[in-house]
């Protein structure tokens, strides 16, 4: 008998409720996801719906109020988890992309992808030389020596991807990541990272209000008020 194959990452029943003023503002209730080796999940659902307090969950950027967040099959977060404990973890196995790329100004495009695996303790040289190969399989093979200013918006996001690929993660979750840009750009992004998955059995996550790309997705998790909507037959 083969060996179960565990979820790269699964968040079970989380919630999140903010206090302010005396008052109890609940962002997400009882919320579940399981991101599995080589699948893109997204997270669908209009603003304010709770989808972004979900991934900086599941990103362990944000403790649950309740619930859990396991990486395979051990628990890593619960509520009152110490985040920053969890730093070097979220750098070994967690990459991000968010809607602006955030990319250093006055770093060039390899350099911005470089830093995220020297902050890991990977010396220059290796770095570079892999920073190097990511941006070529992503098309920005001759781009690396472009500062951020010098690249159109689908660039910059294709120089974060490769940031977020950086440390060969486990899992990347991408927040909105095709909200700045147009049509083709965006469209383009969600293609990368279907061929990541493919490719390289990274379990991605994409957070959207856009249903133009759910055709990109193994499976979806809907979200309104903070609360989960039932699945609905295709």
């Amino acid at each position: 008998m083969s060996a179960r194959r565990l979820a790269a990452l699964e968040v079970r029943n989380v919630s999140k409720i903010y206090e302010s003023a005396g008052s109890r503002v609940t962002a997400l209730a009882a919320g579940s996801l399981t991101l599995s080796p080589g699948t893109v999940t997204g997270i669908v659902g209009p603003s304010g719906s709770g989808k972004t307090t979900l991934l900086m969950i599941a990103g362990l950027l944000e403790t649950p109020t309740a619930g859990e967040v396991l990486f395979d099959g051990r628990v890593i977060s619960r509520p009152g988890s110490r985040l920053n404990d969890l730093r070097a973890f979220r750098r070994a196995h967690l990459g991000f992309v968010f809607q602006k790329a955030n990319l250093i100004p006055f770093l060039t495009a390899a350099d911005n992808v470089a830093i995220a695996m020297q902050l890991n303790g990977v010396g220059r040289q290796k770095a570079h030389a892999r920073a190097g190969r990511l941006l070529a399989a992503l098309g920005m093979g001759d781009r690396g020596a472009n500062y951020p200013s010098q690249l159109s918006g689908g660039e910059q996001q294709r120089v974060s991807i490769a940031r977020a690929l950086a440390n060969d993660p486990t899992v990347i979750l991408a927040d909105e990541p095709t909200a700045a840009l147009d049509g083709g750009r965006a469209e383009m992004v969600m293609k990368v990272f279907r061929h990541l998955a493919d490719s390289r059995q990274v379990a991605i996550c994409v957070v959207t209000h856009d249903v133009r790309w759910i055709g990109y997705f193994d499976s979806k998790l809907e979200l309104e008020d903070g609360r989960a909507l039932p699945v609905r037959a295709t």
